[in-house]
């Protein structure tokens, strides 16, 4: 059997990157207290976790830095320091100094292990992101973590599907998603909604960890292949964990074979 512990660290970024970086550390300390016995699996961040987005109109261009800066640094020592993975959310510098890539980092014992540059950007609900950053690349993102196969998506590719699904035709058994999900009307059943589609129509695993209220929504969550909510916080800061198991994924594909299924 393969399984593998995920934490969701649902808790808020600033605009002081030093401060997120001693936040990161401080939350490793206590995961790696508390796993001091066993396996600490994987640790997702939110979206924006290296430096937060600001009001409308900051300039987070100046917060950007390179995947050898700082924060990617601060992340890899403790992967290592707890023999664990973390995913985390960062601002990384592009060839446009006004606008960086909303970058998710996956980070080993090794150092890092994968990148993912946010594919669609949130241009929605009165916002517009690509006004301040630069989308990725059309290439889904895969790593394997503990022997799990894990996709890569952030936030508002929650609200595209085919994402998801070439992801999960590439392989996927998990897929990650850290947020920062604006609060607003519906917003957070939105959320809850899509994780759970997303869980059930690919019959996958989705770890989805958001910053909290009251800017965001919070609602981090861990959904398996059946639909069933494993984890859900609330909307405050907290730390919420569940383990993923692919025996789980295997079951589901047998009783729901809509993959194999599929008429394109």
């Amino acid at each position: 059997m393969t399984a593998l512990n995920i934490a969701l660290v649902q808790k808020a970024s600033g605009l002081d990157p030093q401060q997120n970086r001693e936040q990161l550390g401080f939350t490793m300390d206590a995961l790696g207290a508390a796993h001091a016995e066993d396996s600490l699996g994987l640790v997702l961040f939110p979206e924006a976790y290296a430096c937060d987005f600001g009001p409308p109109g900051t300039d987070i261009s100046e917060h950007a830095e390179d995947l050898d800066g700082p924060f990617v640094k601060s992340m890899t020592f403790y992967a290592d320091e707890y023999a664990g993975t973390l995913v985390a959310g960062m601002f990384e510098r592009s060839g446009d100094p006004a606008r960086p890539y909303n970058t998710l980092v996956v980070a080993g014992r090794e150092g890092v292990e994968a990148t993912y540059r946010k594919i669609h950007l949130y241009d929605s609900f009165g916002y517009k992101e690509s006004d301040r950053l630069l989308a990725g690349d059309l290439e889904p993102v895969l790593v394997d973590v503990g022997g799990i196969r894990v996709g890569l998506m952030t936030c508002y590719d929650l609200r595209f599907p085919e994402l998801a699904r070439q992801l999960v035709t590439r392989g996927a058994e998990l897929l990650v998603v850290p947020a920062a999900w604006v609060a607003g009307d519906r917003k957070v059943d939105h959320w809850r909604t899509l994780v759970k589609a997303r869980a059930i129509e690919n019959t996958v695993y989705v770890a989805a960890a958001a910053q909290p209220g009251p800017r965001y929504c919070g609602h981090s969550m861990i959904v398996d292949p059946f639909g069933d909510v494993l984890v859900e916080a609330a909307d405050g800061e907290e730390t919420v964990e569940a383990t993923v198991e692919r025996r789980v994924v295997e079951k589901a594909r047998s009783q729901n074979p809509s993959l194999a299924n599929r008429r394109l």
